[in-house]
């Protein structure tokens, strides 16, 4: 599933945000091309020198190269898990700022991104100004709340989901776990995720 970047009109764009700093290196790995394309663009225009990866293994050697001050980390990569580059730059750059981005948002995972170093963990769809924001939000500073928060349906797929990775993705064992039917587990997962 191919996931779309908004970006704002041209002329909405400010100038270099004074936020960035004196050193504007990002890094943005991810493995969809028009995503990575568009994302790259769309913070280029914001002030930052953009480099991009399109995998794990392209994303720590650019992290080992020239750790970033920046990073946009997607979550699930073709060749591995996005986790392995946020600790190859947070070894590299303990100051460094790193949102996690990632189509398949769950609980778990927020949690172990912000374990290793990850500054803040977004769900795509996310826009451009989103990034922005948690790139440069300061330091210790609670984000504000969420205008859109995840209905009650989507709380409890998110629970379904990390139980299910917890089971190594074993419907059995995750039905058993959640006193679910397997059939009515199996239904539940085939279908998407509820927004």
């Amino acid at each position: 599933m191919v996931q779309r970047i908004a970006l704002p009109e041209p002329n909405a764009i400010e100038e270099m945000p004074e936020e960035i700093g004196q050193d504007p290196s990002l890094l943005i790995v991810d493995d969809d091309e028009p995503f990575l394309r568009r994302l790259g663009r769309a913070m280029e225009k914001r002030g930052f020198e953009v480099e991009t990866a399109n995998s794990v293994a392209a994303g720590r050697a650019a992290a080992v190269a020239r750790p970033p001050a920046y990073a946009v980390v997607d979550l699930r990569l073709d060749d591995g898990n996005g986790l392995d580059v946020v600790e190859c730059i947070r070894e590299r750059r303990e100051d460094s700022r790193i949102v996690v981005l990632t189509g398949y948002g769950a609980i778990a995972t927020a949690v172990a991104a912000v374990k290793i170093g990850a500054t803040d963990y977004l769900s795509k769809p996310a826009d451009a100004n989103d990034v922005t924001a948690a790139l440069l939000a300061p330091e210790g500073e609670m984000p504000p709340p969420p205008t859109d928060p995840m209905s009650a349906d989507r709380v409890r797929w998110e629970h379904i989901q990390r139980v299910y990775e917890l089971c190594g993705r074993n419907v059995s064992e995750t039905a058993r776990r959640l006193n679910m039917h397997r059939r009515t587990l199996q239904r539940i997962l085939a279908k998407r995720s509820p927004r």
